[in-house]
């Protein structure tokens, strides 16, 4: 709304009173527009500030130590402290800048390797002591050194202090296991997690899922082929031979059965030992042989009877891990030396890299 006035005109004080009182009136509803538009910019943007402004990985609280703040808007402050036995590097205090980035550099909490000696007077002498984990670095400058426990037990005693890996820290020291494995509750060994009882596994459900000393193996088992004889899975580790044709000697000579057997090993295991044993259910003929099929695993295994009517798998020498080993057991039947049939059992042996 524009008014002109011109020489000409002869505004009376009433007419101007009134316009006066609507440009007063256009002025105030044009403030508090602008007023609300202004709450509503900063509501806005600090909305923005707060979603927008998160916490990263430096503004943490590090490891052995802890943050105090948990305000994480421009401005805004967090500050950094460090267990006893820890020193801190980095920033002590850091501060949400305009940019949204952090000021200062990230902290760390890291161990000491010294700390203050603890003195007393012992009927007038002096008697220097440390906190456990740390012995006496030098009495003159009244210092404690942490001991490294990992290395005196390398040096005196193997093998006693973690089964796997041990790791120092100040004043202490913890032990650590290799993936697939979990720490025990005595905080030194290390137990084999089985992912297939606990089904932490991705094996589908036409593969048998095996455990392994540190991991597991999903494995489908197929059935063998042999000349004129034909197969059928009658169980997820088994596969029995179809009837055969009257007179087909080749189908007659193929296994009747075929079993699949599958063993975790650790490393270094003594040797001989046995690993399994075969048994016949029932005796048809006067006669049970066992023995290894072809040349698969000769080196490594032997088979031998322990009963009328079972064998066993020995290992006869020492493995050194990782390593898979497979072999044949074969149980034939004969009456009066001629053969009634034969049994196979395919052993597959996982050896772990270690020695738990």
């Amino acid at each position: 709304m524009v008014w002109v006035w011109t020489l000409q005109d002869c505004v009376s004080r009433q007419e101007l009173q009134s316009t006066l009182r609507q440009v007063h009136k256009l002025l105030s509803a044009h403030e508090t527009s602008f007023l609300q538009n202004l709450r509503s910019l900063r509501k806005k943007l600090s909305l923005l500030q707060s979603s927008t402004v998160k916490p990263s990985n430096n503004t943490k609280p590090p490891a052995n130590g802890r943050m105090l703040g948990r305000v994480f808007r421009v401005g805004h402050e967090v500050h950094f402290l460090c267990s006893p036995g820890f020193r801190l590097t980095g920033a002590e205090t850091r501060v949400c800048l305009d940019s949204l980035a952090w000021s200062g550099e990230q902290a760390a909490c890291k161990g000491t390797t010294y700390q203050l000696i603890t003195k007393t007077l012992v009927q007038g002498s002096k008697h220097c002591t440390c906190e456990q984990g740390y012995s006496i670095y030098s009495q003159d400058r009244g210092l404690c050194t942490d001991i490294d426990e990992c290395e005196l037990f390398r040096l005196t005693q193997p093998g006693r202090l973690c089964m796997h890996t041990c790791v120092n820290t100040a004043g202490s020291y913890h032990c650590q296991c290799p993936v697939g494995y979990s720490l025990s509750r005595d905080s030194r060994s290390c137990q084999d997690i089985d992912e297939c009882e606990r089904a932490a596994h991705n094996c589908t459900k036409e593969q048998v899922c095996v455990n392994t000393f540190g991991g597991h193996r999903c494995i489908e088992v197929e059935c063998p082929r042999f000349l004129n004889a034909s197969y059928v899975k009658t169980s997820p580790l088994r596969c029995e031979r179809n009837p055969c044709l009257e007179g087909d000697k080749a189908c007659l000579q193929a296994p009747v059965s075929v079993n699949f057997h599958f063993m975790s090993v650790v490393s270094n295991m003594t040797a001989p030992r046995v690993l399994f044993r075969v048994s016949a259910a029932r005796v048809l003929g006067d006669t049970l042989r066992f023995g290894l099929l072809g040349n698969r695993g000769g080196a490594h295994f032997a088979v031998q009877r322990s009963g009328k009517q079972t064998g066993q798998l020995l290992l006869v020498d020492t493995i050194q891990g990782p390593a898979t080993l497979e072999a044949e057991v074969e149980m034939s039947e004969l009456e009066r030396r001629m053969l009634l049939g034969r049994y196979v059992t395919r052993v597959t042996l996982f050896v772990s890299p270690y020695t738990f």
